[in-house]
């Protein structure tokens, strides 16, 4: 009982990113408890138990909005070739997180979940490739294709701002 008052609400948090409704991600939350105590015996102790349990709650909240018929999008590598990261992300110091969460959402769903799990979870290319069954090309090339969309959303909607 400890842990779970001790990870619950941010766990919670963490799929409502994911799911925008307070019952899924309520219930994603739960059965991603549920999961990790019958899995108990596989956690090596690499990581924390709260970054063992967030993953366990981030792929839960995917397979929760795969079931709802949301399509992730695969990229065809031989014609997109490896993207490079961009180094030239440049915008408003006045922009808070808020607002870029917010312009976050508003990207087409085929860049908006690689994009949360980059930015906002802080996965690399090859956690998010295995989380969402993608290649770690396809995961560059989607976070590098969604930066470029938020930077643009960014510098066309906060234009009168600064800089």
């Amino acid at each position: 009982m400890k842990l779970y008052n001790k990870y619950c609400d941010a766990m919670y948090y963490v799929a409502f990113r994911f799911l925008k409704n307070s019952f899924e991600a309520e219930e994603a939350m739960q059965e991603s408890f549920i999961q990790a105590f019958v899995k108990l015996h596989q956690f090596t102790g690499e990581v924390t138990f709260g970054a063992w349990l967030k993953r366990i709650v981030i792929n839960k909240s995917i397979d929760m909005l795969k079931a709802k018929k949301m399509n992730f999008t695969a990229i065809n590598e031989q014609t997109l070739g490896t993207v490079e990261e961009d180094n030239n992300w440049n915008i408003n110091d006045d922009i808070t997180i808020d607002q870029v969460k917010s312009e976050i959402e508003e990207l087409p769903e085929r860049y908006k979940y690689p994009m949360m799990l980059f930015l906002i979870e802080g996965y690399d290319h090859d956690e998010i490739s295995e989380i969402l069954g993608i290649t770690s090309v396809s995961s560059r090339t989607l976070v590098h294709r969604g930066k470029k969309k938020l930077q643009q959303k960014l510098k066309h909607l906060y234009n009168g701002t600064g800089s």
